[in-house]
């Protein structure tokens, strides 16, 4: 038994990001619960808690990226498992909310995912959510208990501010991404720029234009999620064609589907900047792409949370602190 703060606590850790849960249960000084996830021949999911939880604050680390539908499955079966142990509370650890970007009715007669998703959680047990950079932060109002969104930004300004770039310019992917440009910027007393794009199809888009001045300039990408990486290496290409002096690439989630990590490696970008959100496998790895992990903050969130502190204090880059 984990007593934490005086409380007992457990963490567990499912199939998606199991690195990520052992470096936060490092950092929380505790051992991961024991638990066996198992697949019937047909593929069913079947858990097995060998500890009990009753009564217990319990933490489970799941992260839904690909394989998705499969990761939202062991996730929703461990928190039915854990609510029928009586466990005291349910908390899931989901730095990558799968389904987010569909959280919006685009056209007609589609679906809103991310709120199916939200309700799927609720009704099988889960007592509070922690996320990491939503990419809609109105996903939080999808949901009837707690909800803590986590942001990356103080990890990634503190390496950032490292290399002591000169002439820095953030730039926003799109109009969208704006507020979250600005809000990097700040952290760098640094002007933004915006690239105006189009998008003709899913996963294709066109630069039209360069709102701001990029000429000798070091600029800063900023997103939140890069998946097929063609608006990031295309925006990338008109940035330096605009006289950009040095590309980098700042994101949260590298879903990198397809031949993502291809078109980066290959691109006009100098490094990508992103954290351990998701776990990439070895062959998803460049010199070009730099994993930040986000274990300390999710951590600190976590003890946070036993102790009924505030988490938001975690949401601001602090010189003084260590990332």
């Amino acid at each position: 038994m984990a007593i934490v703060h005086g409380s007992k606590v457990k963490l567990f850790t499912l199939n998606s990001n199991p690195d990520l849960a052992k470096e936060i249960a490092e950092y929380m000084g505790i051992s991961l619960a024991d638990c066996t996830l198992s697949r019937f021949s047909d593929g069913e999911v079947s858990i097995n808690i060998s500890e009990t939880v009753r009564g217990h604050h319990v933490f489970v680390v799941q992260t839904t990226s690909a394989p998705v539908n499969e990761h939202y499955m062991e996730l929703l079966i461990m928190i039915d498992a854990l609510k029928r142990a009586s466990a005291k509370t349910i908390n899931v650890i989901m730095p990558y909310y799968g389904y987010s970007r569909q959280d919006r009715k685009a056209l007609a007669r589609q679906p809103i995912s991310a709120k199916l998703v939200a309700d799927l959680l609720t009704v099988a047990g889960a007592t509070r959510i922690l996320s990491m950079d939503l990419h809609a932060a109105q996903i939080q109002g999808f949901f009837n208990i707690p909800i803590d969104n986590f942001e990356a930004a103080p990890i990634m300004v503190a390496y950032l501010k490292e290399k002591n770039l000169k002439d820095v310019v953030i730039v926003s992917p799109d109009h969208g991404g704006t507020t979250r440009a600005r809000k990097f910027a700040l952290n760098f007393g640094a002007p933004i720029a915006i690239i105006d794009k189009r998008r003709p199809k899913p996963n294709v888009a066109e630069v039209m234009n360069i709102i701001g001045d990029v000429e000798g300039k070091t600029c800063i990408l900023v997103d939140d999620i890069v998946d097929t990486a063609g608006t990031v290496t295309v925006a990338s290409e008109a940035l330096k064609k605009a006289g950009a002096k040095e590309v980098y690439l700042v994101a949260t989630h590298p879903v990198l589907s397809g031949n993502a990590v291809e078109r980066i490696c290959s691109s006009q970008i100098s490094e990508f900047i992103t954290t351990n959100s998701i776990k990439l496998p070895e062959s998803k790895k460049c010199d070009r792409i730099t994993q930040l992990s986000v274990a300390k903050v999710l951590g600190q969130g976590v003890l946070n949370i036993i102790d009924d502190k505030s988490v938001s204090v975690l949401f601001q880059y602090d010189p003084n602190q260590r990332y």
